[in-house]
């Protein structure tokens, strides 16, 4: 037997900046939205679920980290430090840090698998 994490869902005071982020950094663009401002829920491709929480202060209650593998690993670690405000973590370069505290792993691939699970889109189409 096995099983597929669908989606994570996560809070975020920045909605617009975390959509654009994951977009230019990893190539995960919306594929599916509800609600309106100050309220937005976003499916990102690949299982990222955003929850707009203006209130949300960066505290407890998000998560520890994301794990997210691409096809081109070198070059989304390039593009992910160009973006004013990432940091590195502590353990290591292919850990990041958002400006809004997320933490992000970026996972060493098999480009072939990462493609085939995104060729086959798991998600539901609208």
């Amino acid at each position: 037997m096995a099983s597929y994490l669908e989606h994570m869902a996560l809070k975020v005071a920045d909605l617009d900046w975390h959509i654009q982020f994951f977009e230019e950094v990893f190539n995960m663009p919306v594929r599916m939205s509800l609600g309106e401002a100050p309220h937005r829920k976003v499916w990102l491709h690949a299982g990222l679920q955003l929850n707009e929480d203006t209130e949300f202060q960066n505290v407890e209650g998000r998560a520890d980290h994301l794990g997210i593998m691409p096809t081109d690993y070198e070059e989304t670690i390039e593009r992910a430090y160009q973006v004013e405000g990432v940091t590195e973590h502590p353990m290591g370069h292919n850990w990041i840090i958002l400006p809004s505290g997320m933490v992000i792993e970026i996972v060493k691939p098999n480009p072939q698998v990462v493609q085939d699970i995104i060729d086959m889109k798991p998600w539901p189409e609208e």
